[in-house]
């Protein structure tokens, strides 16, 4: 066992603990976030929010894209809508997504330049 893991005596350092409180997000925040990190999780869905990070696709155009299914592609579309990742627009038949604000964004860009940072 990897000695760096564990203490070797049990000592609470109270001002640390109470110092990272503020910063200990609550059980349901928790579980929202790791969500959004397992839809991130997919490289079909990466590959979909950056199709969509600087203009508005529709199905058609991000399964041609992507060279999947307009049912795969809809149904990856799906559990990003639903944890609110991108977002819909409807003109007459068609349905456009977009990411759905700047947080999505940066949120990308920053796990795509820690990736290109380690390159």
């Amino acid at each position: 066992m990897d000695k760096l893991a564990h203490c070797e005596e049990t000592f609470i350092h109270e001002d640390a603990v109470r110092a990272a409180e503020p910063e200990l997000i609550d059980g349901l925040t928790a579980t929202r976030l790791a969500s959004t990190f397992a839809a991130l999780a997919d490289p079909t869905r990466v590959r979909l929010i950056s199709a969509l990070f600087s203009q508005e696709l529709c199905v058609c155009d991000l399964a041609a894209l992507l060279g999947m299914s307009q049912s795969a592609t809809s149904h990856q579309l799906r559990i990003l809508r639903n944890l609110n990742l991108v977002r819909t627009r409807k003109d007459g038949r068609i349905v456009y997504y977009t990411l759905d604000d700047d947080h999505i964004r940066e949120l990308f860009q920053r796990g795509l330049e820690h990736v290109r940072h380690g390159e």
